[in-house]
């Protein structure tokens, strides 16, 4: 008989084989495996996150050491700027013209372009304004602004919309359109710095501001202080308002004086608003405040607010004119006096400085172009109108004491 093949051990190996499987001692090693296999699997992802956070906090320090050195190279170089247009500015370092430059400045008082919301507006400046638009106030006198060099006046009055009238007598405003009266006939820079500027609160001075910054007209007063250049000269323009302090506005003087020449004036001129309306004199606060301003390097001074013409002082070669009166004046349709002027003054520059030729022009005016009555159009006198009128300044020079004031410093 033949022999039978024997069956091959591999089912009973596959059979032992799913035994095993199926025994705990597999379970138990199978759950050991996996969870090795995720214990290692999470170790390599927590690796992997703390290489990445390490690259990402170098890469940071890296980047803020180049932030800082470039902050630090532009702080350098604004530093530099800074330090160049400081130079620039300084008084030391501005050139004075090798050639002789000769400039003429006018100077003219209160002009209050607005009105009283109690005023009879069928009277009022307003009422003119839109009845024969804003060349009208200035015609007569704008051919002399424009043959000038620079003019200044004092803007007393708001350019505003609002309604938060301060509790006082007098207040007046205009809508902002009527500072075109000012650019259209001329007149390039304005003192805000007097009794009528904040008439309607702060926002009223700020839309006032607003107002001339539109029509391109430089402003100045209180600590606000413009240094221009006209024909090549920088002339400062400070304006002070001595009302309410009077000699206390003399380190703001001081201060004010000794900026705009480090900004680098060649020229300065100082206006102030003080005195006492209707008086012809000035008083010692006027005095003593005018000759401190010459003492601190001032070339011209002007003032204003007494709303009649006061005299002239010729003060270590410089001119104080204590009073311009009014001049475009909105405050009054039938004012007592009428009479006004414009001051010029014609300097000349050199590489010396300001030459002490004390060039004047008095142009005396009318603050209307009719005699009954206030039109708000400032007017030139002629024949024995301006004759009365120059008569009147000379007379009222000749009134003020040349004796040193009290209080006043050399």
């Amino acid at each position: 008989m033949s022999e039978q093949p024997r069956k091959k051990p591999v089912r009973r190996v596959q059979k032992k084989k799913n035994i095993y499987r199926k025994s705990k001692y597999y379970r138990r090693r199978r759950r050991r495996m996996i969870l090795g296999g995720m214990a290692g699997a999470v170790f390599l992802v927590l690796l992997l996150l703390i290489l990445l956070i390490r690259s990402c906090a170098s890469g940071k320090s890296d980047s803020a050491a180049t932030n800082s050195s470039a902050v630090q190279d532009s702080t350098a170089s604004m530093n530099d700027t800074a330090s160049d247009t400081e130079e620039e500015l300084s008084g030391e370092d501005s050139e004075l013209p090798e050639e002789p430059v000769s400039l003429t400045v006018s100077v003219v008082g209160d002009c209050t372009l607005g009105t009283d919301e109690n005023f009879d507006y069928d009277t009022s400046l307003n009422a003119y304004f839109y009845t024969y638009g804003k060349e009208y106030f200035l015609q007569n006198v704008k051919s002399i602004f424009e043959a000038d060099d620079l003019t200044i006046a004092n803007f007393e009055g708001t350019l505003t919309d609002s309604e938060n009238r301060e509790d006082k007598q007098f207040a007046f405003k205009a809508p902002a359109e009527f500072a075109g009266i000012l650019s259209c006939s001329s007149v390039e820079t304005v003192n805000t710095a007097n009794n009528h500027s904040h008439d309607y609160g702060e926002e009223s001075f700020s839309d006032t501001m607003e107002a001339l910054d539109a029509e391109g007209i430089v402003h100045f007063g209180y600590d606000e202080t413009a240094v221009v250049d006209v024909k090549g000269v920088k002339i400062g323009l400070v304006g002070i308002y001595e009302l309410n302090d009077h000699l206390e506005r003399t380190t703001q003087l001081k201060e004010n004086i000794a900026k705009v020449k480090d900004e680098g004036a060649q020229l300065v001129i100082v206006i102030f608003h003080w005195g006492n309306e209707k008086e012809e004199v000035p008083d010692e606060n006027q005095m003593t405040l005018g000759r401190m301003a010459i003492d601190e390097g001032a070339d011209l001074v002007c003032g204003h607010h007494p709303h009649v013409l006061q005299g002239i002082e010729e003060y270590k070669g410089r001119n104080i004119v204590y009073s311009l009166g009014n001049f475009c004046f909105g405050g009054n349709s039938y004012p007592s006096d009428m009479d006004t002027m414009i001051f010029q003054q014609t300097f000349t520059i050199d590489k010396d400085g300001v030459k002490m030729d004390n060039v004047t022009n008095i142009i005396p005016c009318s603050i209307s172009s009719d005699y009954g009555y206030n039109n708000y159009q400032p007017t030139p006198a002629e024949g024995d109108e301006a004759d009365r009128i120059m008569q009147k300044i000379q007379e009222r020079s000749s009134w003020i004491d040349t004796a040193e004031p009290q209080g006043s410093t050399q």
